[in-house]
């Protein structure tokens, strides 16, 4: 974080997981030289599916950002902030991506786990919008 207090990636990345289960098939950690943690959310089609089950293909994102916004998403994030108040342990943001991690673009290892540094360096246009100023309507505050 820009305040210098270090944040514990990994452990945050399940914790989000967790809390977000079963909207998000995986989180990327944002906020480096930022004052707030962020998420850039890979939504779970299935996951988004059995909250939404209005869901429909072509709105994935608009259903995931309900989904989000409405319960359980709402009661995880708030029991995942409870459990961690402080500053580094919790994201205050979240953007739900369109796109779902590319194999081709090094976002994904050979063994199929996420790698933050290839998200993040390929979607500097998403971590932008997750720390626009005034706050994008696209951007989920998760602070309430």
């Amino acid at each position: 974080m820009g305040s210098g207090t270090w944040v514990h990636v990994g452990t945050l990345r399940v914790l989000a997981i967790a809390a977000l289960a079963p909207v998000a098939q995986d989180v990327v950690v944002a906020g480096h030289d930022q004052e707030e943690v962020g998420l850039l959310i890979f939504a779970s089609p299935a996951g988004c599916a059995s909250v939404c089950p209005d869901l429909s293909r072509k709105r994935l994102v608009g259903a995931a950002r309900r989904c989000t916004r409405a319960q359980p998403g709402r009661t995880g994030i708030a029991r995942a902030r409870a459990q961690a108040p402080g500053s580094s342990t919790h994201a205050t943001r979240a953007l739900l991506l369109s796109e779902p991690p590319s194999i081709d673009a090094n976002e994904i290892t050979d063994k199929g786990y996420i790698n933050q540094r290839a998200v993040l360096a390929r979607r500097t246009a998403a971590v932008a919008d997750l720390y626009g100023k005034p706050v994008p309507p696209a951007v989920i505050m998760l602070t309430h």
